[in-house]
């Protein structure tokens, strides 16, 4: 009897073991697991029945079906329905109208989706997501026209362009241009009104821009800006390397900077500090110099740009300079993205137009650096001052002293690197220090424009 007893006692153990490794199993297989697919779709409240609505779906144990439905108050269409289990733990899905149906006489619809996994959680049947959503439907595009631009813009130059924009639903408005870079329009004079200046870089070898307006429900309108493009041939500069500006300069600036810890060879401290220190510092200014505010722009109008008095050039906007030593050629290649200056040893300098400093710090070739907003996406920088009277988040009063010229960071004679930038794009200082340019290529255009927009 006691064997018997004895024999039930194991059994029963062995039961409660493989039950509670059953259950533990369960509860940490990734078979087992408890939940709900992810989904996420690329519209939420609006939709212009007509571009598909991207559906991505994931989950840690795969997807078994997915069916997503579009009803109004008369029909219904099942759009998506598939029951193929898949392994993959990503999958997309497009949720296009009904075959056959490109118009709905209602103002909305109603999209239902379900998402079943592999799970075996739930007696097998895996964990399902479901959703119900409104859609308003909008297959109307945005108004879209442009009202006044420059006439022209040069390589390496600036333009403006002025337009109006309107739609209920408008979620953004923006300025593609050919090499990727976007500009930011901002609100201009009355309501539905927007500007942006726009800049030509003097890498690219083309360019063109076009106003893209945007509403919630997907719908885009576009219009090319019809400027003028003229080429402008920058200068490009063979510099042979000596040994004492090698020994002097380069070495200085090796010792002080964290990208040439640790290296020894000159050239290779040269090419570092030519490129990757350079690069480091121009990613800080383009990112400061990149933010346009969305403030309404109702006036405009600076001066001319003149911020050393008798400044005489002494380098180029745009120069493409390469570098070589002892017959090795080509050992180092940058663009000199400023108009060099010079007058006496720490000259005053002055900001010509008011403006807000953004940027008062030392920034590596740079040396000591004030960096201004001007508004509209005009910014101003001031390299190699030997000595900065303004802080960031002081405002900057038209024709205040702001710095003396130096030799701070990478400089080889008392001078001021004098820098034009719109919206993180470097331009011709000498098209901002003139002032026909400004008048017929800026403030020309700004005037027309507010005739157009007073009369309506």
């Amino acid at each position: 009897m006691r064997r018997g007893r004895n024999g039930s006692g194991i059994v029963g153990w062995i039961i409660v073991v493989v039950v509670l490794s059953a259950l533990g199993f369960m509860a940490f297989s990734p078979i087992f697991e408890r939940e709900d697919p992810k989904v996420t779709l690329s519209q939420e409240g609006y939709w212009n029945f007509q571009d598909p609505i991207h559906v991505n779906v994931e989950d840690a144990s795969g997807l078994k079906s997915f069916k997503a439905t579009i009803s109004t108050p008369h029909d219904e269409w099942v759009v998506v329905d598939e029951h193929t289990p898949s392994h993959e733990m990503k999958k997309s899905f497009d949720i296009l109208p009904p075959k056959g149906v490109r118009r709905v006489e209602a103002t909305s619809i109603v999209l239902k989706i379900e998402a079943t996994d592999n799970s075996l959680w739930g007696l097998f049947m895996g964990n399902t997501y479901k959703q119900e959503m409104t859609l308003i439907i909008d297959q109307r595009r945005p108004v879209l026209a442009i009202i006044a631009n420059s006439y022209k813009i040069q390589k390496g130059g600036s333009a403006i362009v002025i337009f109006k924009a309107e739609d209920a639903n408008l979620q953004s408005l923006k300025v593609e241009t050919n090499f990727g870079k976007t500009f930011i329009a901002q609100p201009f004079m009355k309501q539905g009104y927007y500007a942006s200046l726009v800049a030509w870089p003097v890498q690219e070898a083309s360019f063109s821009a076009t106003v893209v307006a945007r509403d919630k429900a997907g719908n885009e309108a576009r219009n090319a800006v019809p400027l003028r493009l003229k080429d402008h041939l920058y200068r490009v500069s063979n510099i042979e390397l000596s040994d004492q500006f090698l020994d002097g300069k380069i070495a200085e600036l090796a010792n002080t900077y964290e990208q040439t810890a640790g290296v020894d060879d000159r050239l290779e401290q040269f090419r570092i500090i030519n490129e990757k220190v350079r690069a480091d510092n121009e990613k800080i200014i383009h990112d400061i110099t990149s933010k346009v505010s969305n403030t309404m722009i109702t006036e405009f109008n600076p001066v001319p740009f003149y911020p050393l008095v008798n400044g005489q050039k002494v380098a180029d906007f745009g120069d493409h300079r390469i570098y070589s030593y002892k017959g090795q050629q080509n050992i180092s290649q940058a663009y000199h993205m400023g108009l060099d200056l010079a007058s006496v040893a720490m000259g005053s300098i002055t900001s010509s137009n008011g403006g807000k400093v953004v940027f008062s710090k030392p920034n590596g070739i740079y040396g000591n650096l004030p960096i201004i907003d001007h508004g509209f996406g005009l910014y101003t920088l001031y390299g190699h001052c030997s000595e900065v009277h303004v802080q960031e988040g002081d405002t900057a009063g038209m024709a205040q002293e702001i710095a003396k010229t130096g030799l701070s960071g990478y400089a080889m004679g008392d001078h001021l690197h004098f820098g034009i930038l719109v919206q993180g794009i470097e331009v011709r200082p000498e098209e901002w220090m003139d002032s026909k340019w400004i008048a017929d290529n800026i403030t020309g255009a700004i005037d027309n424009a507010k005739v157009i927009i007073n009369q309506r």
